[in-house]
């Protein structure tokens, strides 16, 4: 079990915002980010100057960076943060921001992630995700994140016996939850026959199993309780956050991610259990990731995820574990590095009823889980938070 980390209370977070998703945009990272501050500053009453802290993630930001935005935005911060967690940045931004508010190094932190997307831009980020990308993977012709999460399924597939309509489950419940989300992408309902037809892209791995690159942006503030309440605004609490880098790095193939190593204490550290999670909001770029989380935080043990899913509603009206009840990625689309932060922003918009036609009813507290940078065998970044409705 991990050491108990010092609790988050006196800080909320708020102002969730989701912008400008569309297939294919001309606007760069930085636009996408200064429309997110702006929508989130516009939304609570504050003026620009308010923000003394910014953290933000984006692959398509290069070669700016967070100390470049302020100079463009005309903002004088006192603390910053670039993450580089990709896919786990959503959870890593809020516990990060969050220790800055405790400590005052900043009173109200932006934390925004955005990603661009034009046409044949995703397969120049793949091929030059990381220098084991460059170096190791594609001279040996491996087609980047497909190749490599295939490999992952099909092994996860053989070991625990799990079939593609076990994935299948998962991918039709986002579909039905992005039905009910105005900026999710793909909103056509889909079929189990829907999913098993669709073209192959790399065996095991079919056309819905893959994320739809696009443009857009995620966006949230981290601020005092105090604060939050002076200004009248629904805000989340944090019970409780970790991250874990590079985690079971001896494993040939991945089956578990870095949340195995401090679920446990996690839900100690928020003195409560998987079952009492009224949603959770997990990282999805290939549906297996999502049967992992499922087992490593707790909601199941190894190897029966599978079964899990086949006994469990997934949708924010289905009565189980509401599980990515914006669509996720894989039906709202991936914005680049906004894929991470997308479920920290849903899971503050279900506890502050903010701009939702979904609501998961009675939804209290909920589990936002990240994973981001994987290796050509298993990932390097994992991150998770509990929330919680903040008091009225």
């Amino acid at each position: 079990m991990a050491r108990p980390s010092a609790s988050y209370q006196g800080v909320a977070l708020v102002a969730p915002v989701t912008f400008g998703y569309q297939r294919y945009s001309d606007h760069g990272a930085s636009w996408f980010i200064g429309r997110t501050l702006a929508e989130m500053i516009e939304a609570i009453g504050i003026q620009k100057h308010h923000v003394d802290g910014l953290a933000v993630t984006s692959f398509s930001l290069v070669p700016d960076s967070v100390v470049m935005l302020a100079d463009q935005f005309n903002m004088s911060p006192r603390w910053i943060e670039q993450i580089t967690s990709a896919g786990a940045n959503g959870p890593i931004m809020a516990r990060r921001a969050a220790r800055a508010v405790q400590s005052a190094d900043a009173e109200i932190v932006a934390c925004i992630s955005a990603g661009v997307s034009r046409p044949g831009g995703f397969r120049d980020v793949a091929a030059r995700f990381s220098r084991d990308t460059i170096d190791s993977v594609y001279p040996y012709g491996a087609p980047g994140p497909n190749g490599v999460f295939a490999m992952m399924t099909r092994y996860y597939m053989q070991r625990f016996k799990v079939t593609r309509e076990d994935f299948g489950r998962i991918c039709i419940a986002q579909r039905e939850n992005a039905r009910h989300v105005p900026h999710a992408l793909m909103q056509k309902p889909m079929s189990m026959e829907d999913y098993l037809q669709a073209r192959p892209i790399a065996e095991p791995l079919h056309l819905f199993d893959c994320v739809m690159p696009c443009a857009g942006a995620e966006g949230f503030l981290v601020m005092t309780e105090e604060r939050a309440r002076s200004l009248q605004l629904p805000y989340a609490v944090i019970l409780a956050a970790d991250e874990r880098h590079n985690a079971y790095f001896e494993d040939e193939i991945q089956i578990r991610g870095g949340w195995a190593s401090f679920s446990e204490q996690l839900y100690v550290d928020a003195g409560l259990g998987p079952g009492d999670m009224d949603f959770l909001q997990c990282y999805d770029d290939y549906p297996v990731i999502v049967m992992q989380q499922l087992e490593d935080l707790g909601f199941c043990d190894k190897g029966e995820g599978a079964s899990f899913v086949r006994e469990t509603p997934l949708t924010w009206n289905g009565g189980g574990l509401p599980t990515n009840t914006s669509g996720g990625q894989l039906s709202a689309g991936q914005a680049g590095a906004a894929g991470g932060a997308l479920g920290m922003v849903e899971g503050i918009r279900q506890l502050t009823k903010t701009d939702l036609d979904n609501h998961v009813t009675g939804g209290e507290v909920g589990l936002v889980s990240g994973y981001g940078m994987a290796s050509y065998n298993h990932c390097l970044a994992t991150s998770a938070t509990i929330i919680a409705r903040g008091p009225r």
